[in-house]
């Protein structure tokens, strides 16, 4: 069993920069894919960002040059990076993971996921 714990949301005004924590427990992380997905209220989740347990970084292309997912298996955290936040990005941030996965963009495909934390950006 892996849990996980998002912290890092908040308020804050276009133009600036938030950093999201995904903090597990109960296995390590070093053997699992992650995942940041987001979903705004009336719409569906949406993949944001993710990190194949091998390495390798992949993006949504609305967020692409502006978040940066990164991870610390020894710490057994990840992180989302925010920068020049939009108005658009509003939404709950939700972090996911599952072991030895590489469908990195596919909701369906994690088998773990946190409670989710809220990220509000002010036009």
């Amino acid at each position: 069993q892996v849990q996980l714990v998002e912290s890092g949301g908040g308020l804050m005004q276009a133009g600036g920069s938030l950093r999201l924590l995904c903090a597990a427990s109960g296995r390590t992380l070093s053997s699992y894919t992650m995942g940041w997905f987001r979903q705004a209220p009336g719409k569906e989740r949406e993949f944001v960002a993710g990190i194949l347990w091998f390495g390798g970084a992949y993006y949504a292309d609305s967020v692409k040059g502006r978040f940066s997912i990164s991870r610390d298996n020894a710490k057994n955290t990840m992180y989302l990076q925010m920068n020049s936040l939009k108005y658009e990005d509003t939404a709950v941030y939700y972090c996911a993971a599952e072991q030895r996965t590489s469908y990195v963009g596919n909701a369906d495909y994690y088998h773990y996921w946190g409670q989710g934390t809220q990220v509000t950006v002010s036009s």
